[in-house]
């Protein structure tokens, strides 16, 4: 009997239950939901010698920010798949091989050809995609737009109930501006599965880019207390109702739920999220003229003390930068600065000479010299979302540019920027900076 996973594609095991427990595991890790390494374990323990759930769960170890578990599960993938696997097999531990290795240009092409030959391999098909997926860190500009190409050039292969594709193109969607035919198919994925962090997810970026923000923070509010606390996206799914509650003007609400979900002492996200979730919304809260609480800041610093110390990941950096800046240890910025200056010197920087910038620009915002800030963001503002990571990620450095505008007397600037953004949706933060500069 011939074993098939999830999406209908060959499976080499012989055992129902690896078959049964591998199709559940990688479900629930594309779900992001709690379960997938108790599930991918199981399907190892009934068959040692199946390489497509040892590859798996290293994929699963690599997301956790387990680097030296999961290089050691693809190792054990790749000696297996090259005794008993077939190609589509070989390629697909390849593949996740050199994602987990560091090999991120190298794993993108060749999921891209992957895609082509097997486009039902969703695990690998999923490499690509998403917000911190291989071509939102691939250092590209139109990587939103890459996104959307990528689904539809494979949506032919897609059921028109798969949950998990409809989610994923629904956000590439309404990443890319397309809000209106994203939010149908987020939601509709969201409906199909909602124990489904990813759609949730999803599902409430679609609607802060679609202007209901507070539709999206009833959402959350509704689907948050069943998604187990150890859920890695828990945090960071409670950060957009924070940062939905700052931008109505509602700095307490918004520090509760900080407080309850986002800060580094209760949160189980991956540190990328929480090192961007912390330094972004408190970055927020004080440059929007409200007061950070004692510690806050001194929290965050603590626990980046413990991750990205090298600089090199672009996301990670300048986010480390706007944490060091608000501490006050310029030193600490200077120095990512020059070791990211030597990067791109080397050619080894894919996000190019942004990231330095956005350093730069922190550590000038926070030492008060907004005119210095404005002068370093500007020339680079549209080369922004090489670092990375969402449209509601990124926000936060066009916010800087936008504050240290109107803070250094370029009002018309500010406008021209606040006329685009209130274009694009509504938004009462904005709709107030707006009348500051048109009185």
């Amino acid at each position: 009997m011939i074993h098939l996973d999830s999406r209908g594609l060959p499976l080499s095991t012989t055992s129902d239950l690896a078959a049964e427990r591998y199709r559940e595991g990688s479900d629930l890790l594309l779900s992001t939901w709690p379960g997938a390494a108790e599930a991918l374990e199981e399907a190892i323990a009934a068959d040692p010698d199946f390489a497509l759930a040892h590859a798996a769960r290293a994929r699963l170890h690599a997301i956790r920010a387990e680097p030296a578990k999961a290089r050691a599960r693809i190792a054990t993938a790749e000696e297996l798949v090259a005794r008993r696997g077939t190609e589509r097999e070989r390629s697909h531990v390849d593949i996740l091989s050199l994602a987990i290795n560091g090999q991120s240009a190298k794993a993108l092409e060749r999921a891209l050809a992957h895609a082509d030959t097997w486009p039902r391999d969703i695990l690998i098909l999923s490499l690509p995609l998403g917000a911190f997926g291989l071509f939102a860190f691939s250092g590209m500009t139109d990587h939103d737009q890459a996104r959307v190409d990528l689904c539809e050039r494979h949506a032919r292969h897609f059921d028109a109930d798969d949950w998990w594709f409809l989610t994923y193109r629904g956000w590439a969607h309404a990443e890319n501006g397309n809000v209106t035919l994203g939010r149908a198919l987020t939601q509709r994925g969201y409906d199909l599965r909602t124990h489904n962090a990813n759609a949730a997810h999803a599902l409430a970026h679609v609607m802060y880019e679609g202007g209901a923000g507070e539709e999206a923070e009833r959402l959350i509010a509704d689907w948050l207390p069943g998604y187990d606390r150890a859920g890695i996206l828990h945090g960071h799914i409670a950060w957009h109702s924070a940062l939905g509650a700052l931008e109505r003007g509602e700095p307490e609400r918004a520090l509760a739920i900080y407080a309850e979900y986002i800060q580094p002492s209760v949160s189980a996200g991956m540190p990328v999220n929480v090192v961007s979730d912390t330094a972004s919304f408190l970055w927020r809260l004080q440059a929007y003229g409200h007061t950070v609480p004692p510690g806050l800041w001194e929290a965050a610093a603590a626990y980046s003390g413990g991750v990205f110390q090298k600089a090199g990941f672009a996301f990670a950096d300048v986010h480390m930068a706007l944490i060091a800046a608000a501490t006050g240890d310029r030193a600490a910025v200077e120095q990512r600065v020059e070791a990211l200056t030597g990067l791109l010197e080397a050619g080894a920087m894919a996000a190019g000479p942004v990231v330095p910038a956005i350093c730069r620009a922190a550590l000038a915002f926070a030492e008060e010299d907004y005119a210095g800030c404005a002068r370093i963001l500007e020339p680079v503002a549209t080369e922004v979302v090489r670092i990375g990571g969402s449209g509601a990620q990124r926000e936060v450095f066009e916010d800087m540019l936008l504050l240290a505008l109107m803070r250094s007397g370029e009002a018309v600037k500010a406008r021209e920027l606040l006329d685009r953004r209130l274009h694009r949706r509504p938004s009462p933060r904005d709709t107030r900076w707006y009348g500051l500069l048109t009185v």
